[in-house]
């Protein structure tokens, strides 16, 4: 299996005439999985050709409004729609009353369709949604507000059985299941056949990390370590370190880190400040750290799989 994530904007606070603040999809197959909502959400999703009544699940990294003000737009459309599946939005507790008061104020009523808060934890990991597909875990960043990362991973798969070897070896129903969680075989006459020779590898799952805004932050390192895709927030270069501590933002160069000492396999730069008018300075000081470092631009979609 693989998942192809869709940048839909990459710009921090203030949008350009290229670039919308944060939104990404992450599609695992049969689901859509929308993280984070700026301003004009809704508008690259139809530019991406993403349907809008496919996205089921919405995560919010924290409340600053350059990752929520596109949500009501966003709900408003799936009203006129005719959405009649719930939507579940993962983030801040508080966000339900925001968005309850502009949906009261804009219909009088409520809308056709359930939405489900999941209120965040904002103190260690948390797994917050589980499938038979993937799981999704939250984890604290370290920003002026109380902000989460996610960290996708896909359900780790049981190897299949050598059909050949279940007839050589006779092997009962009743041993197959531990075989495939990886046990040996014990012949009658007391002899192991190795669970290696047994069974067909399942292919590495694959797992895709986001960490939104914030500040330089060691205490990630553990729970995003070793995955296969890292977006890092770069609002900086290094010759506005001092300013990124003030105001509780990453450099390129801090994402870079971050991702070499995660022992991560790709790094994907995103939320510059619109002080620069390419991100290539910060894209650069990144790479002296991390080579395998990429800004990413809207529109922009990366496959993303377990292999090497």
């Amino acid at each position: 299996m693989s998942f192809d994530l869709t940048i839909l904007g990459s710009n921090s606070a203030l949008p350009t005439s290229n670039r919308y603040p944060t939104a990404q999809v992450l599609t695992v197959p049969g689901r859509f999985f929308l993280i984070d909502c700026g301003e004009g959400t809704q508008m690259q999703l139809r530019k991406n050709r993403i349907s809008l009544l496919k996205i089921d699940h919405i995560l919010i990294s924290h409340t600053h409004g350059d990752h929520i003000f596109g949500l009501i737009g966003l709900i408003s459309s799936m009203v006129l729609l005719g959405r009649k599946k719930d939507l579940h939005i993962f983030s801040h507790s508080e966000l339900q009353k925001f968005i309850q008061f502009q949906l009261d104020f804009l219909y009088q009523q409520e809308a056709p369709f359930r939405l489900v808060f999941h209120p965040l934890s904002f103190k260690s990991p948390q797994i917050i949604y589980q499938d038979k597909k993937v799981s999704i875990t939250s984890f604290p960043l370290k920003h002026r507000i109380a902000t989460c990362g996610f960290i996708f991973q896909e359900i780790v798969k049981l190897p299949k059985l050598k059909k050949e070897k279940l007839e050589e070896y006779k092997i009962p129903i009743r041993d197959r299941q531990k075989i495939k969680e990886g046990s040996d075989f014990v012949l009658s006459d007391g002899k192991i056949i190795p669970n290696s020779e047994l069974v067909i590898p399942a292919n590495k799952p694959c797992s895709y990390a986001f960490c939104s805004d914030t500040a330089y932050h060691e205490e990630i390192i553990d729970t995003i370590r070793g995955t296969d895709l890292l977006y890092h927030e770069a609002t900086f270069a290094e010759e506005h370190k001092i300013l990124a501590g003030e105001t509780f933002h990453s450099t390129g160069k801090q994402a870079a880190t971050i991702a070499q000492k995660a022992g991560v396999k790709k790094l994907i730069l995103g939320h510059f400040s619109a002080r620069y008018k390419t991100s290539s300075i910060i894209l650069e000081e990144a790479r002296e750290i991390f080579p395998e470092t990429y800004a990413v631009e809207d529109g922009n979609v990366y496959k993303i799989t377990g292999e090497e």
